[in-house]
């Protein structure tokens, strides 16, 4: 039994499942927490992942990530910095693992064009589809909708990137249903996983971005943070190629940043003094973080990425390409609801919004290469660029 911090969340206190389930939760010896991350790790929507976009559309290179080899990075990130700070590595894990199941295909390409397309029914957004998947669409159990995830779950999901003043329409609907206390800030494990996720996709993209030649490494350097730790890299190992010494330029770069994340998180629990989780959601401020000076570093990292990686010409191209695929995939799903599969096309509803947010929903969950499949079967073939 791992040490843990009395601001941690407890299982044993967790305030349960919007379904009671019969029998209880008798499946195996597991806390509320663990089951948690299992049920996402057997949901069918978590294995989509491995066909979805992370920073490279549809990528043909294997080598390169996707959105579920990044959640499985940043829930080992995670769990790392969780166990510093004395906190619930399962629901850490858990939240890590669920954080980006709501994306569509081609990434935020993709997000853009269900934002548009859905503008009249509200909108798009992929954080508050993770929670209409995990409560309504991802259904194996016989008698209630979604996985009848926890509360503290469900609440990490809403809030991890801090209490939410304006929710869009399927968060608010599924606030309405489950109250989350959106305007609190939520676990420190949830703030622990928002946190990984940026260490994770900070990091991890620059190999990618160094591998697919993308980015230039002495351009990179000219970035102050990531010139100190590859200077410390090539003190640390003179005499060996330069090629080798980039993914030790990652790892460090992973390393000073949890480090600093975990130093300057001790010191703002301290500082604030909370005792228990409900301390931590009253605090009224953010407890996990990066300290002034690496957040300012990698504001620095970010605005270098978005100039030379994000924004580059290959990917916007190929992310004028997505976006026309999807317009296109949802127009004619519009126009012509007898081309949805069966199953979709039998729950299809008469009313807007509705009918709508249920086409964004079958188009929202498929993977790239079923979107380039659906395109080619419903709409036509699709000039793709190079790499697509």
């Amino acid at each position: 039994m791992r040490w843990t911090a009395s601001y941690a969340a407890d299982p044993a206190r967790s305030r349960g499942r919007r379904h009671i389930e019969p029998g209880g939760e008798t499946r195996g010896p597991r806390d509320a927490f663990q089951r948690d991350r299992d049920r996402i790790i057997h949901a069918i929507a978590f294995r989509r992942l491995r066909h979805k976009t992370q920073v490279f559309v549809a990528p043909d290179g294997d080598h390169f990530r996707v959105r579920l080899t990044h959640s499985l990075e940043v829930a080992q990130i995670g769990r790392t910095i969780a166990r510093q700070l004395g906190l619930n590595e399962d629901l850490t894990e858990a939240l890590c693992l669920a954080h980006d199941i709501g994306h569509p295909p081609f990434g935020h390409a993709g997000e853009d064009a269900l934002k548009a397309a859905t503008m009249p029914a509200g909108g798009f957004d992929h954080n508050a589809h993770t929670l209409r998947i995990l409560t309504k669409l991802e259904s194996p159990y016989p008698r209630w909708p979604g996985l009848n995830l926890s509360w503290d779950m469900l609440e990490g999901l809403a809030k991890h990137n801090g209490p939410v003043r304006h929710p869009s329409w399927a968060l608010a609907e599924a606030d309405a249903d489950y109250p989350l206390e959106l305007g609190q800030w939520a676990s420190l494990e949830a703030q622990v996983a928002a946190i990984a996720d940026d260490i994770a996709y900070d990091n991890h993209d620059i190999d990618d971005g160094l591998r697919a030649g993308i980015l230039d490494l002495d351009a990179l350097c000219e970035v102050p943070l990531v010139a100190s730790r590859w200077g410390a890299v090539c003190d640390r190992h003179a005499g060996v190629p330069l090629a080798k010494l980039r993914p030790e330029l990652v790892r460090d770069q992973i390393g000073v940043m949890v480090n600093d994340v975990i130093e300057e998180s001790r010191r703002r629990i301290a500082e604030t003094g909370v005792e228990t989780v409900d301390d931590v959601r009253a605090a009224g401020r953010q407890l996990v973080g990066f300290s002034p000076e690496m957040a300012q570093a990698e504001r620095t990292l970010k605005r270098f990425m978005y100039a030379t990686l994000y924004h580059s010409p290959s990917q916007l191209a190929a992310a004028e390409v997505a976006r026309g695929l999807l317009s296109r995939l949802f127009s004619a799903y519009a126009a012509d609801p007898s081309l949805l599969p069966d199953e979709w096309r039998a729950a299809l509803p008469e009313a807007e919004p509705q009918r709508t947010r249920h086409i964004a929903d079958f188009i929202a969950g498929m993977t790239d290469r079923y979107a380039i499949a659906r395109h080619k079967e419903v709409v036509g073939p699709v000039d793709l660029p190079e790499g697509f």
